[in-house]
């Protein structure tokens, strides 16, 4: 039979540059298809804060962190809450993937020219017992330019490919079916999409052009989860984290649809979890929208009161910064799909950043001086345009007026404000005794005891309502969709698995598409700076896997 490459891979964000790049490097011929424009090449990882998550690496080591192994595999197990008999593979995925961050993973992507920033984030704080969810030290390495920084490197190797003749990259080609011609999978066919010019994560249009039909002796699947369609989401929704938001936001463009999840099923693949999710609670309006609905993560520091749609504190352990789905479970019981902030510009100067390369272009443009400005300014600049101009943002130097205006916001007026100033006014009583009974000011006290938190993510302890420390700052905060933790279900090869547990054969699958490996390597929950790493480790293993398997 006469191919037309060795391998076809579907999907040109992280997960499919790195399964290709692995393919060239094997001398593998290599058909990289995309329905997207190639100004999209990297995906969502272009988009990312480009966090990445190590254990004992020298950026903790330095920062005074001690981590290891088992500390790690201690607190992946414990957010995970593997409890299914489909989690054998996922467990497996997960032992491995600790195996691979806290062994070659940094060296590896050291080799390839990434670096990293010194100071090492603590994402996902937990706030349970040490079996529970969360990390125990922090583990968030931001990539020295973002997500287009870890993207470069996997880009440059893939294009190596095309110039050696190994690679060729067709934009603009969505795959709707897979099927034999003899007895595994070794035929794509889809529809052809008009060429389009858009800006990078703007939609593009959907008219076909034509039709196509390749062969090749593997498929790798990288094509990504379901963010960017709300109805498919909620129709997957868990009942454990109670209705689904009425509005959501998005973190990733719509043409983040799902698709090939349903025509690899189809095929005869299983797809498992696929009620595990993870979506952000911490969401705003983008003021200059990229695609439709556009959404924004803060990523928090400790010390910003979370309040419910009525004004009530959320309870233990959940703090900004530390249990993301347990956040999200208590929210959607409340009977409203958003919640808000209240804070001061001194803590919304030291502890708020965005989520995204393009809201951190100091990172993303490797600028030293950028940096250090950020550190110096009473407020960063993205996060100052967001208080000028977010939908979401009330800023005033009283109280009352605070209020009003967080009221102004919503179908009704919820926010009673002598009951936010009792709440306000008892927090802050605690600030001035080195004592406390407020275990959120216990642990903004416990942050601090990190030297990287105390040096750029968690304000000095100070009453909210000190006029010194103004003005006051309310950020309504809606659902942001974002991740698939469940997918096709894989073995430590990568290759994709049938309903009776053997491979479908000539079918790989890795990135987000395969929960990023095993079908579902986080279980319920993330440890954060898992989902690129994920990309990466599965696209890895899965290029080595189909280039063997194709040799």
């Amino acid at each position: 039979m006469a191919y037309d490459a060795d391998v076809i891979v579907i999907g040109a964000g992280l997960a499919g540059l790195a399964a290709t790049a692995e393919l060239v490097d094997a001398g593998r011929k290599v058909i990289l298809l995309d329905q997207e424009p190639e100004q999209s090449i990297g995906g969502q990882a272009h988009w990312s804060f480009g966090g990445l998550f190590f254990v004992n690496s020298p950026e903790q080591r330095r920062m005074r962190i001690k981590d290891s192994h088992a500390l790690a595999l201690q607190d992946w197990m414990g957010t995970a809450g593997f409890d299914r008999a489909e989690d054998h593979w996922p467990r497996r995925w997960a032992e491995a993937y600790v195996d691979f961050a806290a062994g070659e993973k940094r060296s590896w992507l050291h080799q390839q020219g990434v670096r990293f920033f010194p100071v090492v984030g603590w994402a996902e704080r937990g706030g349970y017992d040490a079996n529970g969810h969360g990390n125990s030290v922090p583990r968030f390495h931001i990539t020295w330019g973002t997500g287009p920084g870890l993207v470069a490197p996997f880009e440059r190797r893939v294009r190596a490919g095309v110039a050696r003749g190994l690679v060729e990259l067709r934009f603009r080609h969505r795959v709707t079916g897979l099927s034999r011609s003899a007895g595994a999978v070794d035929t794509v066919t889809g529809e052809i999409l008009e060429p389009s010019g858009i800006e990078r994560g703007q939609a593009s249009g959907r008219t076909v052009t034509g039709a196509f039909e390749l062969k090749a002796q593997a498929v790798i699947v990288t094509s990504g989860g379901i963010g960017g369609d709300h109805d498919l989401v909620r129709a997957n929704w868990p009942e454990r984290l109670g209705t689904p938001p009425e509005r959501m936001i998005s973190g990733v463009p719509a043409h983040v649809d799902g698709r090939m999840l349903g025509i690899a099923e189809e095929t005869g693949a299983r797809l498992i979890n696929r009620d595990r999710m993870w979506h952000y609670t911490e969401g705003i309006q983008n003021w200059n929208p990229i695609w439709e609905n556009h959404g924004i993560r803060i990523l928090p520091g400790p010390s910003s009161l979370w309040l419910d749609a009525r004004g009530n504190r959320l309870p233990v352990p959940l703090f900004p910064g530390f249990d993301t789905l347990g956040t999200l479970e208590h929210i959607m019981k409340t009977g409203y799909d958003y919640t808000w902030f209240v804070l001061d510009q001194k803590i919304i100067g030291k502890e708020f950043a965005l989520s995204g390369s393009e809201q951190n272009p100091d990172l993303t443009g490797k600028s030293v001086r950028g940096v250090i400005g950020r550190a110096r300014a009473d407020v960063p600049g993205p996060i100052k345009a967001f208080m000028d101009n977010g939908a979401d943002f009330v800023v005033e130097k009283d109280l009352g007026a605070l209020v009003r205006g967080m009221n102004a916001l919503t179908k009704e007026p919820l926010i009673d404000e002598a009951a936010l100033r009792r709440e306000i006014v008892a927090r802050d009583r605690e600030i001035a005794n080195p004592f406390t009974k407020d275990l959120q000011v216990t642990a903004v006290r416990g942050a601090r005891a990190y030297l990287g938190d105390k040096l750029i993510r968690t304000a000095t302890p100070h009453r909210i309502l000190d006029p010194k420390a103004g003005p006051l700052i309310a950020v309504r905060l809606h659902i942001l969709t974002r991740k698939s933790l469940g997918g096709l279900e894989t073995d430590l090869s990568s290759r994709v698995l049938t309903e009776g547990g053997d491979p479908l054969e000539g079918v790989y699958a890795a990135g987000e598409v395969a929960g990023f490996g095993g079908g579902g390597v986080h279980g319920y929950r993330s440890l954060e700076g898992t989902f690129l790493g994920g990309c990466l480790f599965s696209g890895r293993t899965a290029g080595r896997a189909a280039a063997e398997a194709v040799g």
